[in-house]
């Protein structure tokens, strides 16, 4: 099995949105914002290549919205979506299964695609596979998350037939195993991964980059953020333990990193590039 990352570009968000309680005085050391608050984020996929299986887990924010749209995130870097998965040595068509943690914008969008006034799956092959509880709150989003759920990223995997669901507590999967949390939205799924004899766990939104480790470092997105506080902690003292690879999908400098206990809580011990493993 060969793991692959999958950059599809930076964009920006508000730095108190990200960092919720912490105070800019200290959040801003860890990640520089600009003029108008806003932080640089990376969206950071993963490809799994697997014997006939192409798994690839989220797809980034696409590129089918207006300009109004795009405005407000102010996309940056050379990286997207196909052209990061042709440097892997694959198509659109060679994707088997497309994995989405969740539905927000910036994790599902990719797998949408517009031509010509039409609405069409980016992965024509592929299975898309949610859950159907999360599926629910999307199509049906509450006043909170609505700006999230765009039913044009969402509907056309239905309409196509190409949409399954996973059940909880069972992976549809050979290759990972999948957290389910509920914290930052419904049964957002985080895949454990089987790697090189190890675990590598690709982090979503529960822990967006090495900066959210500290259990205060909740994003305001998240709509049950005590929730998340006992989402995190439960999974550092396990990930510690395991000795457990996180793979971070938004942080914009550090792919991977291992965990150590300090006086402090659990922290990063080492950051890497997941070529390292």
């Amino acid at each position: 099995m060969k793991l692959h990352v999958i950059n599809t570009g930076n964009f920006r968000l508000d730095g108190g949105a990200m960092f919720g309680v912490v105070p800019k005085s200290i959040w801003q050391k860890l990640n520089r914002p600009d003029e108008n608050n806003l932080c640089n984020w990376a969206m950071r996929c993963l490809l799994i290549e697997d014997g006939n299986k192409l798994i690839l887990i989220d797809n980034g924010l696409g590129d089918k919205q207006d300009a109004k749209f795009f405005s407000h995130y102010y996309l940056n870097g050379t990286d997207s979506l196909i052209p990061s998965l042709r440097k892997a040595g694959f198509s659109p068509d060679d994707v088997t299964d497309m994995f989405l943690t969740h539905l927000h914008f910036d994790h599902c969008g990719g797998g949408v695609k517009r031509e010509n006034d039409k609405l069409k799956l980016t992965f024509k092959n592929a299975r898309y596979w949610s859950n159907e509880g999360h599926w629910n709150l999307a199509v049906k989003p509450n006043a909170r998350e609505k700006a999230s759920f765009l039913k044009e990223n969402i509907l056309p995997m239905q309409e196509s037939g190409h949409l399954e669901f996973v059940s909880e507590g069972k992976s549809p999967f050979a290759q990972f195993d999948i957290l389910f949390s509920s914290g930052h939205t419904d049964q957002m799924m985080v895949p454990k991964i089987k790697y090189k004899g190890k675990t590598v766990c690709y982090m979503a939104d529960l822990l967006p980059s090495v900066a959210h480790l500290p259990m205060p470092y909740v994003m305001a997105y998240d709509t049950r953020p005590l929730l998340t506080l006992e989402e995190k902690e439960k999974f550092l003292n396990e990930a510690v333990d395991n000795n457990y690879i996180l793979f971070f999908e938004h942080d914009p400098v550090n792919e991977c990193c291992t965990l150590v206990r300090t006086d402090k809580g659990i922290r990063a011990d080492k950051t890497f590039k997941l070529t390292e493993i």
